[in-house]
């Protein structure tokens, strides 16, 4: 009698995550049902049959949705970002479905994250819409250069750590805060307070998850901490800003440049064609038009080996759970 497969079904796959789907379809031997539509009452149906989902962040998956995937026999709920604020944990866990998260290596945002802090401090922003409209000048456009700032990091984690590692080729000074500091990153930088390094610090990028404690923990009191003229960088989470204290930072001209690959109610708008579209997110459009302000549509994760390696958690984390009860990428 031919073995039964273990049906998945997929929500949000984009395209350059198909050939990875299909490849691991066949050596987990399971079947993967598909669509790009997010997880919603509309498509709920279509894990009809599957004991795992998976999904990407537009899925907001609350009690109400889990109920109803536990009503369908679903197991496991695997999200394939790092981030998992989209789904009720709490819910999960009473409901005994288990939730979890991708990881993948950190150096594409540490990458990006250098990027963002060189093209911050050349004012390539400026430097590239002039030479659109041939204008060649160089008022406006002096730099500065990496040897001669102090450069702060708040976050050590993974994507933190590599960040401080690729900074040491550069010749800066590196501040780091960490509630919970690595002696490897104290070869590379110094940890201090976070007071300290806001009032030290020429360049701040931040690296920290999204929690109660970090949710706007820039505004108006801890700029008024930092330096005048400090670079932000935040390739982290958009919640960790308070947008407006931030657009009054940039207008007191406070801030010198801030670089932002995440925005506070993102959701519905990046990853997403909205060229014909009303974009009601009011902060969004008014921040983008200054100067000094680059803004890019949350990819500095996006890398061939970061998609890989997200397909490949979440379809493995289902497996597991389905087939001994746990996975190593369990959440809740």
């Amino acid at each position: 009698m031919k073995e039964e497969k273990l049906q998945i079904t997929a929500y949000e796959v984009r395209d350059d995550e198909k050939a990875f789907f299909l490849q691991l379809a066949g050596e987990l031997n399971v079947e993967v049902i598909y669509t790009t539509e997010t997880l919603n009452k509309n498509t709920l149906h279509l894990s009809t049959g599957s004991k795992g989902i998976t999904t990407l962040g537009q899925s907001h998956i609350n009690s109400s949705m889990l109920h109803k995937l536990m009503a369908m026999n679903i197991k496991c709920v695997a999200t394939r970002t790092i981030g998992h604020n989209h789904i009720d944990l709490k819910a999960a866990e009473e409901l005994g479905i288990k939730v979890c998260n991708a990881h993948y290596e950190p150096n594409g945002v540490a990458d990006y994250t250098i990027m963002l802090i060189l093209m911050s401090l050349r004012k390539y922003k400026q430097a590239m819409f002039r030479a659109n409209v041939n204008d060649y000048s160089l008022t406006g456009l002096r730099g500065r250069e990496m040897k001669d700032l102090t450069i702060g990091i708040v976050g050590t984690g993974n994507i933190g750590a590599k960040v401080i590692d690729n900074l040491s080729g550069f010749g800066c000074k590196v501040l780091a805060f960490d509630n919970f500091q690595k002696e490897c990153i104290k070869e590379k930088a110094e940890y201090v307070t976070l007071n300290e390094l806001y009032k030290k610090s020429d360049v701040i990028s931040y690296h920290v998850p999204l929690l109660e404690s970090t949710r706007q923990m820039v505004n108006r009191k801890t700029i008024e901490e930092m330096k005048d003229g400090v670079v932000l960088i935040n390739c982290a989470r958009g919640e960790l800003m308070n947008i407006p204290d931030i657009i009054a930072g940039i207008e007191s001209e406070k801030l010198g440049a801030l670089a932002l690959d995440v925005f506070e109610n993102e959701a519905g708008i990046y990853h997403l064609d909205r060229r014909t579209e009303i974009i009601s997110n009011k902060d969004m459009a008014y921040i983008r038009q200054f100067p000094n302000v680059i803004m890019t549509q949350h990819i500095a994760f996006y890398t061939d080996a970061a998609v890989k390696s997200m397909v490949t958690c979440a379809m493995s984390s289902i497996v597991s759970v389905l087939t001994s009860g746990k996975s190593v990428n369990e959440v809740n």
